[in-house]
């Protein structure tokens, strides 16, 4: 057995991949407090709708990522969907970099990191965190929702730079 097999399913770990790759998925930067007091904040393609009552969304963050820790043990978190106009934040909360805050405008919404230009924000409270594989699904009931109108950020087969049209065709 190889480290590109799956034990249980006898799934190669490449097939798999490659075909979640082709699910398309709009991109979030989830963001908390650490224990410190500073701000940390990842990128995520794994969040959804979870429930409308009451309202709820559900993320999955990955055990390898130094905010999987902040977020387990947070009370709170916000949730900022991104739109078409904001790959470069993309790109900074996919990164490992010491400070993905330094470049964006952002502000402290009680305990809560808030990137400013984001068209969608919600501040969650943390309802359940559960363990699964190597990552970490949460739930957080969302408290506060704004919604500005905006092109998605889309991500499909590994590239953030993929557009809508109103039609549905693709757009690069």
């Amino acid at each position: 057995m190889t480290a590109t097999e799956n034990v249980a399913a006898g799934l190669p770990v490449a097939t798999f991949t490659d075909a979640m790759s082709r699910l398309v998925s709009g991109l979030a930067v989830v963001t908390t407090r650490q224990g410190n007091g500073r701000p940390c904040g990842l990128l995520v393609s794994s969040i959804c709708s979870y429930s409308v009552d009451p309202p709820s969304v559900l993320v999955v963050v990955d055990h390898a990522s130094r905010c999987c820790e902040p977020l387990t043990l947070s009370a709170e978190f916000g949730v900022h969907v991104l739109g078409s106009a904001q790959e470069r934040t993309a790109r900074t909360f996919a990164s490992r970099g010491a400070d993905k805050f330094a470049d964006v405008v952002w502000a402290w919404d009680g305990s809560v990191p808030r990137l400013c230009a984001a068209p969608i924000y919600l501040r969650c409270t943390t309802s359940a965190v559960m363990d699964h594989g190597d990552h970490t699904v949460l739930i957080g009931e969302v408290t506060r929702a704004e919604v500005q109108e905006a092109e998605p950020l889309v991500f499909y087969r590994r590239l953030f730079d993929w557009g809508l049209r109103r039609n549905g065709v693709r757009q690069l």
